[in-house]
């Protein structure tokens, strides 16, 4: 995952689907690369922007999965401890 943005998205007003086509991956493994390059993204744009107020509650949601993860499929089998999070 790199934090470089695509040369498309260079030199225009950034969009609610740039936003998404961002996001649209996220993991917690990637979440906080993405949610930096979100926030370059939307950096120059008014409060009241629609792809600037979508960037930062995705910013809020990327942060949150990046420190503490996501739990997919079954639990942990018997025995077996839950792997801890960046948060403790």
């Amino acid at each position: 995952m790199s934090e470089y943005e695509l040369p498309a998205r260079v030199g225009r007003e950034p969009t609610v689907e740039d936003i998404r086509q961002l996001i649209g991956a996220s993991t917690p493994h990637f979440a906080l690369q993405v949610r930096n390059r979100i926030r370059h993204l939307i950096s120059g744009l008014p409060p009241d922007h629609p792809a600037r107020i979508e960037g930062e509650r995705e910013i809020a949601r990327l942060t949150a999965l990046g420190y503490s993860g996501e739990i997919r499929g079954h639990e942990a089998e018997e025995g077996l401890p839950t792997l801890p999070s960046v948060n403790g």
